[in-house]
């Protein structure tokens, strides 16, 4: 028990670098990138894919720590965010900006390799996520019209390492994850609302947890299933996808849609959460329906 409360007070130097880089959330997108670049690849290359990976996490690794840098006294003011390395003291804003410095340059350089639009966009990512969206939260809730630009781009990124190209493909798998991003921070805007009001951060598109902000939340999970099944159609170029597994996606549409459904029922802060842990298994979950439906068709 003393341990783990030690652990917990005097977290490690790794503990922090994990932190200011939300290592979690990196792996999410990196996973993102390696399923786009799966989709659009005729054979696998593991140079890139290896290149795509690292590039992928500096790229999200650079905005998370820039994002820190610049709501550190916001965060300072949050329960779920006053223990981060920053406001908490253990990291200093001149060891994080080194790094969020290193990262911007290593991703965009590594990036950069696979070819110049990989790394264009990467960039455009990052000043989005950092200059734009960041300063916006405050401000806002728009803000997270303009957060899901960068949230989208990592699916569309592996397409656009495989193939160098962005044309209907691409566009696809920018468009599923735009719209997904909606419903999945709307619901943690819902559930953090309290928290977030401390900081006074807009996220939720009435600016309140109300009926309003329910149903645009219905909304845009149809949007998002919709757009799941467009390459079933034979509309989006080489992105193809069989009837069983358009079906598949189709089905875990549905089931987001049940837990969007749910929140506007019951409106309750538990809701919220089941629809964003829902809308976490369902993106990842598409994305490996994309991916095998593609090597087994």
């Amino acid at each position: 028990m003393g341990k783990s409360k030690t652990a917990i007070e005097n977290p490690s130097l790794i503990h922090d670098f994990k932190e200011i880089t939300k290592m979690r959330l990196a792996l999410s997108v990196v996973f993102s990138s390696v399923a786009g670049y799966l989709l659009g690849v005729e054979s696998v290359d593991f140079k890139t894919l290896i290149l795509l990976a690292l590039g992928g996490y500096f790229m999200v690794g650079a905005s998370n720590a820039f994002n820190q840098i610049i709501e550190k006294d916001l965060d300072a003011l949050m329960d779920r965010t006053k223990n981060r390395p920053i406001p908490s003291g253990r990291m200093s804003v001149n060891t994080a900006f080194i790094i969020a410095s290193v990262f911007t340059l290593a991703g965009i350089i590594i990036l950069y390799t696979i070819n110049k639009q990989t790394a264009m966009f990467g960039a455009i990512s990052i000043f989005l996520y950092t200059c734009v969206y960041t300063p916006l939260k405050t401000k806002t809730p728009l803000a997270v019209f303009v957060g899901a630009i960068p949230g989208a781009i990592p699916f569309m990124l592996g397409w656009v390492a495989a193939t160098d190209d962005f044309g209907i493909e691409p566009g696809t798998l920018f468009a599923l994850q735009f719209f997904w991003q909606f419903p999945h921070f709307w619901a943690i805007g819902w559930f953090l609302f309290e928290d977030y009001k401390k900081g006074g951060f807009f996220m939720l598109p009435t600016g309140k947890q109300d009926r309003g902000t329910a149903v645009q939340t219905i909304m845009y999970t149809i949007w998002t299933v919709i757009v799941s099944i467009i390459p079933v159609f034979g509309f989006t170029g080489k992105l193809e996808l069989s009837i069983v597994s358009a079906v598949l996606v189709f089905l875990l549409g549905l089931w987001m849609l049940y837990y969007a459904i749910r929140l506007f029922k019951i409106m309750t802060e538990k809701a919220a959460k089941q629809l964003m842990l829902v809308s976490v298994s369902y993106i990842s979950l598409v994305q490996i329906v994309y991916v095998i439906d593609k090597f087994i068709r």
